[in-house]
């Protein structure tokens, strides 16, 4: 086995069933199966729209607070993987433990997702900053893609399991079960790379009057004060943190939406889901290889297009039929937004402080997930309430309230494209690479 997971190419297989693993988080917890659950039946009306929105926010607010630290220290410890598994570990036990929460455990379920969220998230930002290890900056693009797509067919199978389940068997016993498969999925996956890849940074050591914390600060201070001279990495970091506010709205309430417009079961929900990760394996793929045959800021603009499109789409339709094509074709967008966006960061970040870099990227993500979620969740629950004063019936009241908020991932998008615009990615990649 050893002996498979051997060279750049056995690296890179290790680096893409970590990807393949914690796609089951992605696809059980939050998109197709526990936001529903926690959303219709551990809360139940739009005040799970709500709440739902707050815990995101939470969760996203301490990666903010931590991930630049942490990445800082990663890169002048040599410690990416050992804080990867101690992340790693954390979002997997977590996962697990969703299996207690019932009907009306709101604050149990609200801790145990926060918790879970912030394995997952945090964990995020050391595998990707792996990925200037594995891959020469030639092939970024193609890696990240194929690392997505991978990850998304993972996300495919999981659900291919937990459909059955759901569907045939049914209860709430179930629905619970799926959070332990998608754990022990995420788990088991993550094995090869803790195995077999190795880190190639190597430790610097800390001067007698140094502690961590020291480190850490002095570390990203000086990366902030430094982005003076990264101006297109800014300039990138602001765009995303627009354009992301969308996506992560999208992500998250993937499940919500459909349940509150269209009255998606659980089992509609999950094919839903499943019809988007494919469409994720599609995009992540194709988006890779228009990255590396032109730029990422043209993948980038394509999938901004294609994804308000289907937002502007999506408004007009009252049809679940149609949701499901809006929906896929969505996430053929949000892949290349998603694997593309990490593909820009590996470019701009200067040789040997990628997880400095990629903890700043981590900190825009999470900002924009803090932040766009909580306001949809708060426009969506107040625009019910606003309605249902009005004499709406409180279906109808929640629907409209929901189409409301939509229109804030349209404004996210347009205005990260703006930005995006007057990024000059090759000059400042070619920059890096003659440092280098």
């Amino acid at each position: 086995m050893a002996r498979f997971f051997e060279g750049e190419r056995g690296k890179r297989v290790a680096w893409y069933l970590y990807d393949f693993g914690n796609s089951a988080y992605a696809a059980v917890v939050i998109l197709a199966i526990y936001s529903a659950y926690f959303k219709q039946a551990v809360v139940g009306g739009p005040e799970g729209s709500r709440l739902w929105g707050i815990a995101v926010a939470v969760a996203m607010l301490a990666v903010l607070l931590t991930a630049p630290v942490l990445g800082a220290l990663a890169d002048h410890l040599a410690i990416k993987k050992r804080l990867l598994g101690a992340f790693t570990a954390m979002a997997c036990g977590f996962t697990a433990m969703l299996f207690f929460v019932q009907k009306g455990d709101v604050v149990l379920g609200m801790v145990f997702f926060i918790l879970a969220e912030i394995g997952y998230r945090s964990a995020q930002v050391f595998y990707d900053a792996l990925l200037t290890e594995i891959a020469p900056r030639e092939k970024i693009g193609r890696v990240s893609g194929f690392g997505w797509g991978v990850g998304s067919f993972g996300g495919i199978l999981v659900l291919a399991i937990c459909l059955p389940l759901v569907a045939v068997i049914g209860g709430e016993l179930m629905v619970r079960l799926t959070m332990v498969i998608a754990a022990v999925w995420f788990a088991l996956f993550s094995l090869p790379l803790f195995l077999y890849l190795p880190e190639q940074a190597r430790p610097r050591p800390l001067q007698p009057s140094d502690n961590l914390v020291v480190v850490g600060f002095r570390r990203l201070g000086r990366t902030i004060s430094e982005l003076g001279q990264h101006r297109e990495y800014l300039k990138f970091m602001v765009a995303f943190i627009l354009f992301n506010d969308g996506v992560m709205i999208a992500l998250n309430f993937a499940a919500i939406i459909g349940a509150v417009l269209f009255g998606f079961t659980q089992q509609q929900l999950i094919v839903l889901i499943l019809l988007v990760q494919f469409t994720n394996v599609v995009g992540a793929f194709a988006f890779g290889k228009l990255t590396d045959t032109f730029t990422a800021r043209a993948a980038l603009t394509v999938g901004l297009l294609l994804m308000a499109f289907a937002v502007v789409w999506m408004q007009y339709t009252t049809t679940a039929a149609m949701f499901y094509v809006i929906a896929s074709l969505a996430g053929f967008a949000i892949a290349g937004l998603q694997a593309v966006s990490r593909s820009m960061v590996a470019k701009l970040a200067p040789a040997g402080r990628s997880g400095e870099f990629f903890g700043l990227f981590a900190v825009a993500g999470r900002s924009s997930s803090v932040f766009g979620p909580f306001l949809f969740g708060w426009v969506a629950a107040e625009a019910a309430i606003h309605y249902a004063a009005q004499g709406m019936e409180a279906i109808a009241a929640e629907q409209a309230g929901m189409r409301l908020a939509i229109y804030l991932i349209l404004g996210f998008l347009a205005a990260g494209g703006l930005v995006l615009v007057t990024v000059r990615e090759e000059e400042a990649a070619t920059a890096v690479e003659t440092a280098a």
